[in-house]
């Protein structure tokens, strides 16, 4: 209502808003609002009534529980960030929180890293069928193993069990997962670039009490971390101080997020709360249904087909190659990887979890409406991996690079069948370096593909990592190097009717001597453009010795620097989309035709800019 055109003796039941020029009156239900002679507002406020919240899914409530569940996703984020001493997840945020359902499956994150993600559901119910009735209140899991739905050995998951009065079985998990500059192996930082098994990548764990009936088990950890160093060439962690305190920090967020979800349960009931985890789930499978039945239409209107297919390679030649079927009656796929490269001698080997991450990443950005990310995505889908191969590897393979770039290059793959988007950057371009008392590793933004409405932003990162760089001011004190670069690498984004985005070069200054990890990718292929785009710039990785020297290194290289040497990254740029004025809308119509350079004026807004203040506010 508005004040202006009310008078008195005008009487308004609740729910209501009285809306005036300096001012907005909410009227709650049960309540009775009178505007008097004087003008002023009296308000008879009613006996207050509880909605009861029952086991039917009612949509307002379906979207206040989404909000609830990522809320604690959120806000383990948070202590996580705060209780942690490492610059890697302090300050670079590689870490993710996640809750999970009674039977292992995700059912809701906060805005992390998404190859993690996916990840994590596989992780969590490998522990369930491993431990069954050996789970008790009190325990905390670790584990990091490829072969338990771990993406690569750095990173740890913890994981804890959430019991509820009167439940002998866990009602909820909740779980994060950080990103540990340092487990041992062959070179400082466990990010080897020429590793051949998963021994020489350091400490493999499958399943660990890291607490065990609320003990925190120290010394079997300290065994674990230092276990690598058994193996000739090799060693345990260069940071055993950092991997406990981390470790208790993800305890304590893991922790945050049992209180929370308890307060829920506490509010609503045991049945409600898992009634709608089970009605988020369903609303995410029916978003992604919907999404390939219309792609299906569209399809068969253009080619007469509902197959997809595309294949893009590693810079060592070996083909990722993907065909989509798609069931257009009941919105279902089969995404099927047969004809992909066998296992590589190298570490570019990606596990079965890292494979669903990428594609639970790409359907939920192709959903055109905002539904949490959950393993309701993948209901409708089939995925197919060859066994032996680069996708699906034995057990004993190095899997550190199928983390980092396998997975950039498997979105790139996905999302070139469906005609999505051009190819971003497809690297992580993952820098790592360090002695014997000092590890450090980033990875570091690029170029993103353009898509058929959007320019490729620049400089930033994309796809399965969604990681902060360290601040300058952190890194030149914290560590023996000084930033003397880092720009946008101009004109590396390729041209079209709608650009991509400019990759980025960061040099640094050693001070004193350290070995250079380097682990990247798109080197040799460029990332590529769609409906007549131009690739993006290939990325490329040169080293300015001291005597004035500069050496090209290569895409993955181990090299011992020496005091005033500098390493240059040049990061690869995104594809551009269209060719200039060949550009068509959905209806196949040709679009208008829009700048080609100019970036546009981008406001941040929305969940994950909020969420981005708030991290950085900590």
């Amino acid at each position: 209502y508005s004040l202006e055109q009310l008078g008195a003796g005008h009487c308004m039941s609740g729910p209501a808003i009285l809306i005036g020029a300096n001012s907005t009156i909410v009227v709650e239900p049960g309540c009775e609002a009178v505007i008097l002679s004087s003008g002023d507002i009296s308000i008879k406020v009613g006996e207050a009534g509880t909605k009861v919240v029952g086991t039917e899914l009612d949509t307002i409530q379906l979207s206040i529980f989404s909000h609830r569940f990522m809320s604690i996703a959120e806000q383990m984020g948070r202590v996580l960030q705060r209780t942690a001493i490492s610059t890697n997840i302090k300050e670079r945020l590689d870490f993710s929180c996640a809750v999970f359902g009674p039977d292992g499956g995700l059912v809701a994150n906060a805005p992390h890293i998404p190859v993690h993600l996916g990840a994590m559901q596989e992780t969590v119910q490998y522990q369930m069928r491993v431990l069954d009735d050996d789970l008790h209140e009190g325990d905390v899991i670790l584990c990091n193993h490829p072969s338990a739905g771990g993406s690569h050995l750095p990173d740890l998951t913890v994981i804890t069990p959430v019991f509820y009065s009167g439940q002998k079985k866990p009602v909820f998990f909740v779980a994060c997962r950080g990103h540990h500059a340092d487990i041992g192996g062959i070179t400082p930082g466990s990010m080897p670039p020429h590793s051949h098994s998963l021994l020489q990548e350091g400490m493999c764990v499958k399943s660990f009490k890291l607490v065990n009936r609320g003990v925190f088990q120290e010394e079997g950890l300290v065994q674990l971390l230092m276990e690598p160093g058994k193996l000739p060439g090799s060693s345990g962690t260069r940071n055993l101080h950092d991997n406990l305190s981390d470790l208790r920090a993800q305890v304590a967020a893991n922790q945050k997020g049992i209180s929370l979800v308890h307060l829920l349960i506490d509010v609503y009931g045991l049945d409600v709360v898992q009634a709608y985890m089970k009605h988020i789930q369903s609303n995410a499978e029916v978003a992604v249904r919907e999404m390939l039945q219309e792609i299906a239409s569209l399809s068969k209107t253009r080619t007469g087909s509902t197959v997809l297919q595309a294949v893009d390679h590693l810079d060592d030649g070996s083909p990722i190659a993907l065909k989509v079927t798609i069931d257009a009656a009941t919105g279902s796929a089969v995404f099927d990887f047969s004809g992909t490269g066998p296992e590589v001698y190298g570490n570019c080997n990606a596990p079965r979890a890292v494979v669903l991450s990428a594609i639970i990443y790409c359907l939920r950005c192709m959903v055109g409406h905002d539904v949490p990310l959950n393993q309701g995505c993948l209901a409708p889908v089939k995925v197919i991996i060859p066994k032996g191969s680069l996708l699906a590897p034995s057990d004993t393979a190095a899997v550190v690079g199928g983390n980092v770039l396998t997975s950039q290059r498997l979105v790139d793959v996905v999302f070139k069948a469906f005609q999505a988007c051009a190819a971003s950057q497809g690297c992580m371009n993952n820098i790592t370096f360090g002695d014997e008392v000092v590890g450090y590793y980033e990875t570091v933004a690029g170029g993103a593909g353009a898509g058929p409405r959007w320019h490729g932003r620049s400089g930033v990162h994309s796809h399965m990592t969604n990681t902060r760089i360290t601040d300058p001011e952190i890194l030149e004190r914290r560590y023996p190097v000084v930033l003397k670069q880092f720009a946008l690498r101009a004109g590396s984004g390729g041209d079209g009717e709608w650009h991509g985005g400019d990759g980025v070069v960061r040099e640094m200054l050693f001070r004193r001597p350290v070995t250079l990890s380097v682990l990247t990718e798109r080197r040799a292929f460029q990332p590529y453009g769609l409906k007549g785009g131009e690739a993006g710039a290939c990325g490329r990785n040169l080293l300015k010795r001291s005597d004035g020297r500069v050496v090209n290194i290569g895409a993955k290289a181990s090299i011992d620097i020496q005091q005033g040497d500098c390493f240059e990254l040049r990061t690869p740029g995104g594809g551009g989309f269209g060719a200039a004025g060949q550009l068509e809308t959905d209806n196949g119509e040709p679009a208008a035709k829009r700048p080609c350079r100019a970036q546009s004026h981008f406001t941040a807004r929305g969940s994950v800019e909020q969420y981005r203040l708030l991290q950085e506010s900590a």
